[in-house]
């Protein structure tokens, strides 16, 4: 499986500590195990899903993106989009998304 890392996704986590870049690795390796695990998305953000954990008692949410048109048993590609706090994720994802 590929796995992609857009600019936002890794500059937030070359930014941060690291016991959390620890803690998003293995966040990222269990979507990568388990792509459905997110919750995924209507609207304008049709197709993408976010993760959402726990980290010091602060919820940070992880937006990405799969071959979900692929056959249920082999996913070929998965693409992390952006990591962050609640606070302006959302708007802060769309106009990275309108912008690839």
């Amino acid at each position: 499986m590929r796995t992609t890392y857009k600019r936002a996704f890794a500059q937030f986590v070359k930014k941060a500590s690291k016991p959390l870049q620890l803690a998003i690795e293995i966040r990222v390796a269990e979507v990568c195990n388990n792509p459905r695990v997110g919750e995924q998305k209507q609207g304008d953000l049709r197709g993408i899903f976010v993760y959402k954990f726990r980290f010091n008692a602060q919820e940070y949410l992880m937006a990405y993106q799969f071959d979900c048109f692929a056959c249920a048993i082999e996913i070929t590609w998965i693409e992390f989009f952006q990591i962050g706090i609640h606070e302006n994720f959302y708007a802060q994802l769309k106009k990275s998304i309108r912008f690839k």
